[in-house]
């Protein structure tokens, strides 16, 4: 059952044995649970423990992958433990939180019916029972007589294939929903669950997230961590707001010299990493210019890419072009079956491949497609990097971590209104970041009115010229075409995540970065307030969060 995990389900058998697992983890871990509890403080009764159960155990489902955990729950406590069914629905209600981390529809997962009834026929009974209640009680009183609310709501998707949402079972179970940033958690308020919201207006709330700095600083970056260390009284990593001393010295030549020599060192250290990769020299005078997480469309890797494009077909035009040497490093992988984000995986690499071995640049433009990224490669990059590329289409993302990681090692920040993105631009200031593109409510107004990709293509000259380079052989020589997957994707069909509506903004803004760069004392204080302002990034901070507003925990 667990030998591969998220296999690949565009077809049948891996549907079932993607839920199968979901199942599995679910039922092994509310077992192991509520035999943790009656370890310590004996069978789990009505009358004697039930209340402590509740103050005891907290289970927050992390968006709807562990969905089935309720109904395992359920289940165990109707069929194992007697309960009653109110019972039962008041213990589950106490125990379950829901976190929402996407807005995307593949993480608000819908099971078909039929495979529900085939592999979980209990379960189904059980959410049938769920749903009646929801609909004939919260809905009816809210709504009296509104068919449509209630098939708006209904935990069944009726339709050719009957599915169930599981979203709306979170939703319906937990005591609590959040969001990961506050522009996420408004969402999710406004445009993914209005009508819960409606109903139930304290349920939604938000809890933006955080990383450790033991391991995203103090480990991975023991040169910067022991500047830190050195310049702070504080024991910063415990007390990550204590770093806002930095910004007294970030005008301060000595500190701006030691700070960037550090920089220096890892970078030093990543282009021995690349070198050994994938045989790829790089300058590690050159701007490091970094986006590394999943390849998927709304991180728009491919709006990078096209800006690549660009700048290769302006230096080949004009060799001396005035720009500071750039490498571009990604690290990314898809998903079994997201074919598009493959072919953007093996268009990055033989544009890598064109770019990197053409002298007419004079080694002005690096590409590196780093192999296999994962977390110890990470916090290889992350200590080195000048650059984060945080430049997801507005709305879609829903927090982002990478953009914490990277800013917390004095990277700055190329990114747009989305996510957290926005409340890092509140803490460092709109000065020590670069934001371009269209806004949330700008990308709404947008698809109201009807996107239409062509007219980027046909007026603006370099987005042609950059698309149509794609559609012959020359990254892939006899092989004509091979990369017009990626055209087809901006123009055929119809450029979804707004990569051609947000191109001359992204490139405006990277010019004005390739500038600041330029200037050296300008570039360091950016830097070292990125770091100095990351304090309220702290996953201390965001666990506190939900010890006193979701879990409601008191200190024994």
């Amino acid at each position: 059952v667990s030998k591969v995990l998220y296999p690949n389900d565009e077809h049948d058998a891996g549907k079932e044995l993607r839920f199968i697992q979901q199942y599995f983890f679910c039922a092994c871990s509310v077992k192991d649970i509520i035999a943790r509890f009656e370890a310590k403080h004996g069978k789990l009764n009505l009358a004697k423990n039930i209340v402590l159960f509740a103050d005891k155990v907290a289970i927050q489902l992390n968006d709807t992958h562990p969905t089935l955990a309720i109904l395992e729950f359920m289940r165990v406590l109707l069929d194992e433990y007697e309960m009653t069914w109110n019972e039962a629905w008041n213990l589950a209600g106490k125990v379950f939180a829901y976190t929402n981390h996407t807005l995307l529809p593949e993480a608000l997962e819908k099971w078909s019916v039929a495979l529900f009834d085939k592999v979980l026929p209990r379960h189904l009974t059980i959410l049938y029972a769920i749903n009646e209640a929801f609909l004939n009680n919260d809905v009816a009183a809210k709504w009296p007589n509104d068919e449509a609310m209630r098939a708006r709501l209904s935990l069944i998707e009726e339709g050719e294939q009957r599915t169930v949402r599981m979203a709306h079972l979170c939703v319906v179970t937990a005591h609590k929903v959040n969001g990961v940033a506050q522009v996420h958690s408004d969402l999710v308020k406004s445009d993914l669950f209005p009508e819960f919201n409606a109903l139930w207006p304290n349920k939604l709330t938000n809890v933006t997230n955080g990383i450790t700095p033991r391991r995203w600083l103090k480990a991975c970056n023991p040169l910067l961590s022991k500047l830190l260390s050195k310049t702070i009284k504080e024991d910063w990593a415990k007390d990550l707001n204590s770093l806002k001393q930095l910004s007294a010295l970030a005008d301060d030549n000595n500190f701006q010299q030691q700070f960037m020599d550090i920089k220096l060192q890892n970078k030093i250290l990543l282009t021995k990493e690349i070198k050994a990769l994938t045989g790829i020299t790089v300058s590690p005078e050159a701007i490091f210019d970094v986006q590394i997480k999943r390849l998927h469309e709304y991180k728009r890797q491919h709006l990078n890419l096209l800006h690549i494009l660009a700048l290769y077909r302006r230096l080949l035009e004009n060799p001396e072009l005035d720009m500071h040497p750039r490498v571009f490093i990604f690290g990314a992988k898809a998903a079994p079956g997201y074919k598009l984000a493959k072919a953007i995986i093996y268009a990055t690499n033989k544009i890598a491949e064109k770019i990197n071995n053409d002298p007419r640049i004079n080694d002005k433009l690096k590409v590196v497609f780093l192999p296999n990224y994962r977390v110890s490669l990470a916090e290889k990059i992350i200590p080195a990097a000048d650059v984060s590329e945080q430049i997801s289409t507005a709305g879609k993302e829903a927090s982002g971590t990478g953009n914490m990681k990277l800013a917390l090692n004095g990277a700055v920040t190329i990114g747009t209104l989305d996510g957290a993105n926005i409340e890092i631009a509140e803490e460092v200031g709109s000065d020590n970041i670069f934001i371009f593109g269209l806004t949330v409510d700008e990308v709404k107004a947008l698809d109201n009115k009807g996107y239409n990709s062509q007219h980027y293509y046909e007026t603006n000259n370099e987005i042609k010229a950059c698309l149509d380079w794609l559609d012959t052989d020359y990254f892939t020589p006899g092989h004509e075409g091979e990369l017009s997957t990626l055209k087809h994707s901006f123009l055929d069909g119809g450029d979804p995540y707004k990569v051609l509506a947000d191109f001359q903004s992204y490139s405006d803004a990277h010019f004005a970065l390739g500038k600041a760069y330029q200037n050296k004392a300008q570039w360091a204080r950016m830097a070292i307030l990125n770091t100095a302002m990351m304090g309220k990034f702290n996953s201390d901070r965001s666990i506190e969060d939900y010890v006193d507003n979701i879990w409601h925990l008191t200190k024994s």
